[in-house]
């Protein structure tokens, strides 16, 4: 018997499944705090449903992380086949980006 793809999955078990969180009881107290967001609307219930297309923000540690849902997983797989559930609207993060200096290298 194959398992076939929800049409909506609650939004702590989809932060979860697409790695966001080690546990789901993590992913469940940031969407109770009121860290998230789905489609720009603040949610404070763990049981939101979320769908392909949505777009989610949420606290993670020290960062606002923003993704749009491109897939409902079902379950929680590898971290490749976790990144195929969304898509990062985050700007790359450029490590020691704040300390480059450009006349570093500039001959005189």
């Amino acid at each position: 018997m194959t398992e076939a793809e929800p049409k909506s999955i609650r939004l702590d078990k989809w932060l979860w499944q697409a790695r966001f969180f080690k546990t789901r009881t993590l992913a469940a107290a940031v969407v109770s705090s009121g860290a998230a967001r789905v489609n720009s609307t603040r949610v404070t219930k763990p049981a939101t449903p979320v769908r392909p297309g949505d777009g989610i923000s949420f606290a993670q540690g020290e960062r606002v992380r923003a993704v749009r849902v491109l897939a409902l997983g079902v379950r929680r797989g590898p971290a490749p086949e976790a990144r195929l559930l969304y898509h990062d609207l985050d700007e790359p993060q450029i490590e020691g980006a704040a300390t480059l200096d450009p006349d570093r290298h500039a001959v005189k």
